[in-house]
C-alpha cells in the first residue's frame, strides 16, 4: 500500500469477552461480582497486615504487596471492561490503550517477581530459621519490593513503547477485553519480529527465573519438612506454605497453559480465557486462600471485628 493512502489508527474498538448481545448484561454482573469481590478481599490483606501487630513480619509484608498489586492488576482491566459490556460503542483511544497495557505489563511482572520472593522468604523461614531475621531484615525486605517494583515500572514502559511505536494502519479492531499484547501485533502493519522478540525474551526470562527460584525455594522447602522429626514441626511448616504453594499453582499453572500450549492449538479465544483467570480471578482467589488457609489471618481478621464492634458500641 503506497504511503500516501494508509490511515493511521488514532483509536481502538475492544471486542470484548463476548460479542453476543444477550450476554452482555449478565457478563456484566459476573465480573461486576469478580471485582467486588477482588476489591474487597485484597483492601482487607492490605488493612489486616498493615493495623494488626501479629502481622508484622517480612511474609505479611509480601503478603500485603503481593495484594496491591493484585488490585492494581484487576483494577487496569475491570473498570473498562464493565463499562463495555454497557455501551454499544466499545472503544479505547490510542494512549488509553497504551496506558492499559503498560499498567497490565507492571502489575503481572511484579506479581510473578513477588510470587518468587514469597518462596525465597519461606525457603529461608524454614531451612534458615535462625538466619531468617538477618536474611530477611525489613531493610532487605524493603529493597526486594522496591526492586519488583521498579523492574516491573522498567518492562511495562519498554514492552508497551515497542509495541506502540508500530503503525496501525488497517483494521483497528481487537479481539480481546483489553489491550494486550498478541492482538496489538495481529493488526500491526509494520514489522513485528523486534518487538516479537524483545517480548519473547523478556517474558521467557521473567517466568522461567522466577519459575526456578520457586522450584528450588520448595524443593528444598519439602526435603527440610521430610528431614523434622516432630509430626508437628511438619505439620506447621507446611501449613506456612500451604497458601503460598496453592496461590503459586494457580498463578503458574495458568501461565504456562498459555504459553506452552502447542501453537496449532493457539486461538485468541483461548487466551481470552486465560486472560480472565490471570488478571481477574486469581486476584479474586489470592485474598481467600490466604485468609482461609491461614489462622493468623483468620485470628487478625477476629480482632479487627471485635474492636471495630467495640469501637463502634463505644460512639
Amino acid at each position: 500500500m503506497a504511503p500516501g493512502n494508509l490511515t493511521l489508527v488514532t483509536e481502538f474498538i475492544l471486542m470484548g469477552v463476548s460479542d453476543r448481545p444477550e450476554l452482555q448484561i449478565p457478563l456484566f454482573f459476573v465480573f461486576l461480582v469478580i471485582y467486588g469481590l477482588t476489591m474487597a478481599g485484597n483492601l482487607g490483606i492490605i488493612t489486616l497486615t498493615s493495623v494488626d501487630s501479629q502481622l508484622q513480619t517480612p511474609m505479611y509484608f509480601f503478603l500485603r504487596h503481593l495484594a496491591i498489586i493484585n488490585l492494581g492488576d484487576s483494577t487496569v482491566i475491570a473498570p473498562k471492561m464493565l463499562i463495555n459490556f454497557l455501551v454499544q460503542k466499545k472503544t479505547t483511544s490510542y494512549y488509553e490503550c497504551a496506558t492499559q497495557l503498560g499498567g497490565f505489563l507492571f502489575f503481572i511482572v511484579a506479581e510473578v517477581l513477588t510470587l518468587a520472593v514469597m518462596a525465597y522468604d519461606r525457603y529461608v523461614a524454614i531451612c534458615n530459621p535462625l538466619l531468617y531475621m538477618v536474611v530477611v531484615s525489613p531493610q532487605i525486605c524493603l529493597l526486594l519490593v522496591s526492586l519488583t517494583y521498579l523492574y516491573g515500572f522498567s518492562t511495562g514502559i519498554v514492552v508497551s513503547y515497542c509495541i506502540f511505536s508500530l503503525s496501525y494502519c488497517s483494521s483497528n479492531v481487537i479481539n480481546h477485553f483489553f489491550c494486550d499484547i498478541v492482538p496489538l501485533l495481529t493488526l500491526s502493519c509494520s514489522d513485528t519480529y523486534l518487538p516479537e522478540t524483545i517480548v519473547f525474551i523478556s517474558a521467557a526470562t521473567n517466568l522461567i527465573l522466577s519459575l526456578i527460584i520457586v522450584v528450588v525455594s520448595y524443593f528444598n522447602i519439602v526435603l527440610s519438612i521430610l528431614r523434622m522429626r516432630s509430626s508437628e514441626g511438619r505439620k506447621k511448616a507446611f501449613s506456612t506454605c500451604a497458601s503460598h504453594m496453592m496461590a503459586v499453582t494457580v498463578f503458574y499453572g495458568t501461565l504456562l497453559f498459555m504459553y506452552l500450549q502447542p501453537q496449532t492449538n493457539y486461538s485468541l479465544d483461548t487466551d481470552k480465557i486465560a486472560s480472565v483467570f490471570y488478571t481477574l480471578v486469581i486476584p479474586m482467589l489470592n485474598p481467600m486462600i490466604y485468609s482461609l488457609r491461614n489462622k493468623d489471618v483468620k485470628a487478625a481478621l477476629q480482632r479487627f471485628l471485635t474492636i471495630s464492634c467495640y469501637s463502634l458500641k463505644s460512639v
